[in-house]
């Protein structure tokens, strides 16, 4: 049965900016909010907006991402006609390749779209959080009579040089489109969010194709090339919480977003329910030493010291004496008795030994990796065992399966962090 849109959700993004967190998985699979991964916005985005059909293209550290979505029943999606599809680059007769670009992305899974044969195809980044209505965003296509609608938010002029900027008319027909430009004409930053009208994407997706001087990418090089040809492009306003969570900074920021007084944004909205797969868990539990302030605690949790402004996700220990505050707990981590975890994010399965004390230090900038790590957050990786009474200073990002041993040989970077017995390895 041919449907009228199917979605297509951009997963195979590296997110080398997330350093350890992204080692492992994808940025799409990186846990966030307390129980949930990132591409469950926009999967649960798609459901609620009666988008059923959904084909996710995966490519880097795909196994968690797979794993997590499976057959798609916490989004309603395991069916037989439509349903979610992972999509991943597959050897060819000739050759295999990896997905060049996003559009290539695209291109390569050109037979699982017109099997569907449908009218519209919306592509979408799984890498965003945020909460939108795409069947509105549809109507405004037709409307429109577009060839393809791009949603746009309105950013800060200061920070407009870092996004796709869409120049348009006042009635939003796109008429120019910058990518990343010095001097932003229009603050309108492109999200990552398209409609296209499938005949007309195809017919450009082919003709990139055999572009060799092409990048293979939607803003790069499809949308200027449907600009040049003088087609119907529009620009679709967004006014709802949005943001791109591909920085250390962002993603800590994001985080904290959801225990303010009055949420940026609310996962506690019944109209528009977040699903994601739910841990065989108890309810957490909090010890007549636990104490805790403004947090997000989720299922499985034992807490005997104090939490304050922090995420803790399913699983997770806090013994007594220890105090956490503005950090990010992962799933399965472990905080031994009398530690001070301050502005941290830590890895999920990780053990923090007894003592331990992290966030050290004021602020300084640093000059390990400043393109980076320009924060003023601790990362402690996955699946890692910090040895008793190490100190780790603030703008440290230590890697994925450390053991003790590797606290003690290493040397340790500039940028002004404290830390003994340890190493930011990146």
């Amino acid at each position: 049965m041919a449907k009228e849109i199917i979605a297509l959700i951009l997963a195979g993004g590296e997110g080398s900016r997330l350093g350890g967190l992204t080692r492992l998985i994808a940025k799409p699979a990186v846990l966030y909010g307390g129980k949930y991964r990132i591409i469950d916005f926009s999967l649960s985005n798609c459901i609620n907006s009666g988008i059923d059909t959904v084909g996710v293209l995966t490519q880097y550290q795909p196994l968690q991402l797979n794993k997590h979505i499976g057959i798609g029943k916490p989004w309603d999606m395991d069916r037989m006609n439509g349903g979610v599809t992972i999509l991943s680059p597959f050897t060819k007769h000739q050759k295999g390749e990896w997905y060049s670009g996003t559009a290539d992305a695209v291109y390569q899974n050109i037979h699982y779209i017109d099997e569907l044969n449908p009218k519209y195809v919306i592509i979408l980044s799984g890498d965003h959080i945020y909460k939108m209505d795409y069947s509105k965003m549809l109507d405004f296509h037709k409307k429109n009579n577009a060839d393809a609608t791009i949603s746009v938010i309105n950013v800060p002029l200061e920070e407009a040089s870092r996004y796709g900027i869409m120049n348009a008319t006042d009635d939003g027909k796109i008429y120019q489109f910058e990518e990343k430009p010095a001097e932003p004409k229009s603050t309108l930053a492109s999200m990552g969010v398209y409609i296209f009208s499938w005949c007309i994407l195809k017919e450009f997706l082919i003709h990139d194709h055999h572009n060799e001087q092409s990048d293979h990418d939607f803003g790069k090089n499809v949308i200027p090339k449907l600009l040049a040809d003088k087609r119907s492009i529009w620009a679709y306003p967004f006014k709802g919480y949005w943001r791109d969570v591909g920085t250390i900074q962002a993603y800590w920021e994001s985080n904290m977003d959801l225990i303010t007084r009055v949420p940026q944004f609310n996962l506690f909205d019944p109209n528009w329910k977040i699903y994601t797969p739910n841990p065989v868990k108890p309810a957490h539990y909090i010890g007549d030493t636990g104490h805790v302030t403004r947090s997000i605690i989720a299922e499985g949790c034992m807490i005997y010291g104090h939490v304050k402004n922090s995420v803790v996700f399913p699983g997770v220990t806090i013994e007594k004496g220890s105090y956490v505050e503005d950090s990010i707990i992962m799933s399965n981590s472990t905080i031994k008795s009398n530690c001070s975890i301050i502005c941290t994010i830590v890895g999920e399965k990780t053990t923090i030994g007894t003592g331990v004390k992290t966030g050290l230090g004021e602020y300084a900038e640093n000059t390990y990796n400043p393109k980076v790590y320009q924060t003023n957050i601790t990362v402690i990786g996955s699946c890692s065992v910090v040895p008793h009474n190490a100190e780790i200073g603030r703008n440290v990002v230590l890697d994925n399966h450390l053991v003790p041993q590797d606290f003690t040989s290493l040397e340790i970077p500039s940028g002004g962090a404290v830390i003994k017995e340890g190493v930011a390895r990146v």
